[in-house]
C-alpha cells in the first residue's frame, strides 16, 4: 500500500524526481475531435478545450509545435490537500530562470520544463530533495 505525504519537508524530501523519454506541447484542440488524438493531458478551460500532447502527435495533426516540453514526474506519493511541494518546485525552478509548468493528477505531480533546459532541472530538483532529506 502506498504511503501519501502531507508535510511540505516530506513530500519534497521524497520526491524522486524521473525525466521522462519524449517531448511534449501544449495546444488548444479548437474544433478538432481530440479524443482521438490520445493526449496525455487535456482540460476545458473556458476559451476551449487544452491539450498536452506527444510532440510527434501534434506535428503530424498539424498543431504548431513553438515550445517542446519534457515531463518530470515527482515519484512522491503527495496528497491533493498537501501544502508546499508545487511552491517548492517552482520557485527553486524559478530561482535557475527555468519556466515549469506543474500537473497534479492523483497520485504524482509532474512538472514540464522547456527540453533545452531538462537535465539542468533534474539535477536542481535532485540537489532540492537532497536538501529536504537531509537531517
Amino acid at each position: 500500500m502506498m504511503q501519501v505525504v502531507r508535510g511540505a519537508r516530506e513530500m519534497v524530501a521524497g520526491m524522486a524526481p524521473e525525466l521522462k523519454s519524449g517531448a511534449y506541447v501544449f495546444c488548444a484542440a479548437g474544433d478538432r475531435d481530440w479524443r482521438a488524438l490520445e493526449p496525455l493531458a487535456m482540460f476545458r478551460e473556458a476559451e476551449g478545450v487544452s491539450l498536452i500532447l506527444e510532440r510527434d502527435a501534434a506535428r503530424a495533426a498539424g498543431f504548431p509545435i513553438e515550445a517542446p516540453m519534457v515531463l518530470i514526474t515527482l515519484n512522491v506519493y503527495s496528497a491533493l490537500d498537501g501544502v508546499g511541494l508545487t511552491a517548492a518546485v517552482a520557485s527553486a525552478l524559478a530561482e535557475a530562470g527555468i519556466a515549469c509548468n506543474m500537473v497534479a493528477a492523483l497520485n504524482h505531480d509532474h512538472v514540464f520544463i522547456p527540453a533545452d533546459r531538462a537535465e539542468e532541472a533534474l539535477g536542481i530538483l535532485k540537489a532540492l530533495q537532497a536538501a529536504a532529506s537531509a537531517p
